[in-house]
Parts: structure tokens; sequence; C-alpha cells
């Protein structure tokens, strides 16, 4: 007998009945309010990946990451519940863990945003308006996106967003987005506008920050005290060094790492302990755990010479 469904389709109920069973309906109760949404198991024990936002919900003390204290109820598409507790939730990546207190059903695979090409078959599942399990689905309808993020004062940029037109709605928030494959490559965040929504790539950088969120129920990052810009190189240093653009400072601190250093306001940065800075981001992805308390050498362009500067990042102080 011949398939009623054509190809489209059945990709997506394929996706569907693979990754719809490990997302749940969320509601997480917090000292600050309640926070509803969706949730994605992620692991064999019972860890669930959701977003910072879900659950922290209502007024909080400013640039806290939410810890131990909240729980709540998951419910799943078929229609078994468990009692969930938040293990850690970084606002600054808007990426949180949960862990349920009883069985899950069988973890969603994780992929890599970073293979996604623009219009490639996207599925969202989630619980859009609290209707568990529910699909849709779209294509990749940019990459490379950026999303601002706050903790108190601290903002911060998600580089490399996923913008699609698969439909989300409120209670997207923390579900999958998922490809052909039945591999995760997002956690939908964002309603951008009508046809238009934003996912938080499942990439490396990802995976580090649910490894320290796992682990500490936290995400320790470097600061350094700069606003930065991306600008174009001399053309003899371009010529030069292969390269077109650096990180300009627009911005230093006073008293902060980068100003004790002695860099300033329009140093252009060319590299950090020896890797190429091109963007914003490139300087920021580089400010991990591992990098505090490190001596870092900053290659910048001042005055039309090179300079070689030390940085000892501080850790980022949220509250």
């Amino acid at each position: 007998m011949q398939d009623p469904l054509d190809a489209y389709s059945q990709v997506v109920t394929r996706v569907a009945a693979t990754v719809s069973p490990a997302v749940a309906s969320l509601r997480v109760r917090t000292p600050r309010g309640e926070g509803a949404g969706s949730a994605v198991v992620f692991t064999d024990d019972g860890f669930l990946l959701t977003s910072a936002h879900v659950v922290d919900s209502g007024p909080r003390r400013a640039g806290r990451q939410t810890g131990g204290g909240a729980a709540g109820m998951a419910e799943f598409a078929d229609g078994t519940h468990s009692e969930v507790d938040v293990i850690g939730a970084d606002p600054l990546s808007d990426l949180a863990v949960l862990r349920a207190r009883s069985g899950t059903p069988a973890p969603a695979a994780l992929g890599d945003a970073d293979t996604l090409s623009v219009g490639q078959l996207v599925v969202a599942v989630g619980s859009p308006l609290g209707l568990t399990g529910s699909v849709t689905a779209g294509v990749v309808s940019a990459l490379g996106r950026s999303l601002p993020t706050r903790a108190g004062a601290t903002v911060r940029v998600i580089d490399e967003v996923i913008q699609t037109d698969a439909a989300l709605n409120p209670g997207n928030s923390g579900g999958a987005l998922v490809t052909a494959d039945c591999h995760v490559v997002g956690v939908n965040t964002a309603v951008a506008g009508i046809g238009l929504g934003l996912a938080v790539p499942v990439n490396a950088t990802t995976r580090r920050i649910l490894a320290a969120l796992m682990r500490d129920g936290r995400v320790r990052r470097a600061y350094l005290g700069v606003a930065s810009t991306r600008a174009p190189l001399p053309p003899h240093l371009a010529e030069r060094s292969g390269r077109r653009h650096g990180v300009r400072l627009a911005e230093v601190v006073a008293g902060s790492p980068a100003g004790r250093a002695g860099l300033f306001a329009d140093d252009l940065v060319l590299s950090v302990a020896g890797q190429p800075v091109a963007t914003p981001g490139d300087l920021q992805r580089l400010m991990t755990e591992d990098t505090i308390g490190r001596p870092l050498e900053l290659t910048v362009w001042r005055r039309g010479a090179l300079v070689d500067v030390i940085v000892v990042p501080q850790e980022l102080a949220l509250t």
C-alpha cells in the first residue's frame, strides 16, 4: 500500500514521534513567582534542559543566578508527570538545567547547530500556550543572529542564534528545535515577530554551559571590563596579517582588569593569547572559567604600532 504521506510529512512525523516523548510542559515555582514553558530530557539520568527565563520569573535580586530551592512539575506527552528541581540557570546564555525526581522518558539526542544551513528543515517541539506535545515545522530562516541578555547590570550577547519560521508561541520557550535526523540543535527562546522565532544554538559552547550548570549550578565567566566593536584593520596591517578586522575598544572601565593592565579606548585588539579576534563575540567566547586569574597576552594596534599588553581577567560578578 502506498504511503499517503509525502516526503516532507514523513520527516516531520518521524521527528515528532522520536522527540516529542522527551519534551515536557513545565511549570516551575520559585521564591520570585511561577514560570511556565517547555523542557527537554537530555540525559539518561533525568536531567532536563530549558530556558533560564522560564525558571526565573518575577522580581529577583539583580544578577543572581537561579539555583536550588526552585521546584516544579514536568508533564510529558504520554500524560506522565514528574516533579523537578532547578539545578542551575544562567541568564546570560538563557539556559537552565533541571532534574526530575522520578523516571523520565528516554532522552532526546543533542546535535550541533554549527552544521546548520539556511533553508534547512527544522521542527519545533514544545508546549505553546500550555498545549503539551505541540509540533510546528519550518526552515532555518537565518543564522548568526544575536540575542541580548541581561543579569542585573551585566549585558551579554548570545551569538550564532538561530532564526526560524517554525511557529513559536508563549510556552514554546525551553522546547526543542530539531533537525530531520531527530537531533536537538536549538532551545527555543523568543518570538521575534510574526513568522520569526529565535533559538539558542546547541553547540560546543552550550555543552560547556550545561556541564557547568550540572556540576556547579552556575557558570563562571571571566571579566575584562571593556565595551568593543568590530573594526577594519588599516590596509597595510590587513595585508601584513592576512586578516581584515579586529576588535576596537570603545570603552575601558576604570579599575577593571583591562584598565589596570593599561588598555585604552580606541585600542584595536588583534589577538588574545595568540588567538585572532575579529568580532566582540570572538573576545567574549574567550572569557571562560579557564581564563579567570590567568595572565593573557593581548596584541593591540595603537597609534601606528603593535603593542603587547598582559591582562589578568577576574571572575564576572553578577550580584
